[in-house]
């Protein structure tokens, strides 16, 4: 499986009509579209696909015509996803209609095409699976936390300052976390626990 880091963007023209293609984190995917639709209000058709994983690591599949027939757009651009394994990512596609019908097999080509624009411009990154680890340390043992945390690049989604330490939240790979694991089993009783 691959994904994403950043957003990518890519156009096309078919018979007169321009499809403006962006491919995005799923994270940016919401923003992105309400930011499209009010850049775009002239626009045709707002086409997108979007796969990503829910709390079972199962890929969750949408998509949407947005108003042109049914099955020329959304489900192209997501074959395409599916073709190149993209996952925690959408793909959104702005069209303005040119005056010439393209028919269904015209959309089909259309839409996918504009799909594999955007992909070949992305920097494609293997996927990982991440997890939340939740740890505390007393305040004595921050600055060697941080320290281990900054050596590792470990990801620190949050951190909360408590009267009594820090309470940190990891977003980590299985193999981060246990190298963590035994990092953090040095010092479970100097102030240090995993939660």
């Amino acid at each position: 499986m691959q994904t994403i880091e950043t957003i990518f963007s890519a156009s096309l023209e078919e018979k007169k009509s321009t499809f403006l293609a962006y491919l995005c984190p799923i994270i940016a995917f919401d923003a992105l579209h309400v930011k499209l639709k009010n850049e775009h209000p002239k626009a045709a058709h707002i086409v997108w696909a979007k796969r990503f994983l829910n709390e079972y690591r199962q890929i969750v599949e949408n998509n949407s015509d947005d108003g042109e027939p049914k099955g020329t757009s959304g489900p192209p651009v997501l074959n395409v996803m599916r073709g190149f394994e993209l996952v925690e990512v959408g793909i959104l596609i702005v069209r303005y209609f040119g005056g010439v019908k393209l028919g269904t097999g015209g959309l089909v080509r259309a839409y996918g095409s504009s799909a594999k624009e955007v992909i070949a411009t992305a920097t494609l990154t293997p996927f990982v699976f991440k997890e939340i680890v939740t740890c505390k340390t007393d305040y004595p043992l921050v600055p060697r936390f941080e320290h281990y945390t900054s050596q590792q690049n470990l990801h620190i989604k949050n951190r909360l300052f408590e009267n009594d330490g820090v309470v940190w939240e990891l977003e980590i790979s299985e193999e981060e976390k246990r190298a963590f694991l035994l990092f953090a089993g040095h010092f479970e009783r100097d102030g240090f626990r995993v939660l």
